[in-house]
């Protein structure tokens, strides 16, 4: 019998699953002022490997106003 047959089968994997790529708010200091933030430019800086869904959480303060355009926006760092 062959290996992959005698081996367990552990787990699931979801084909539908959706990665969603975080974004911290200390992490945004290095664009300038009142610049405006989206995915693509997240892409471009380095931030993010590749484009997609993305989240702002709120590790970290921002120094400067920013316009940030994301997908996903937990609750703390709309107040700061």
């Amino acid at each position: 019998m062959p290996i992959q047959r005698r081996l367990p089968k552990r787990g699931f994997h979801s084909p539908f699953k959706k990665q969603v790529a975080i974004i911290h708010v200390g992490d945004l200091n290095r664009f300038p002022k009142d610049t405006v933030v989206e995915p693509q430019i997240l892409v471009q800086s380095g931030l993010l490997k590749k484009e997609g869904t993305v989240k702002l959480l709120s590790d970290g303060e921002l120094q400067h106003p920013l316009t940030i355009r994301v997908h996903h926006v937990s609750k703390a760092p709309l107040r700061k």
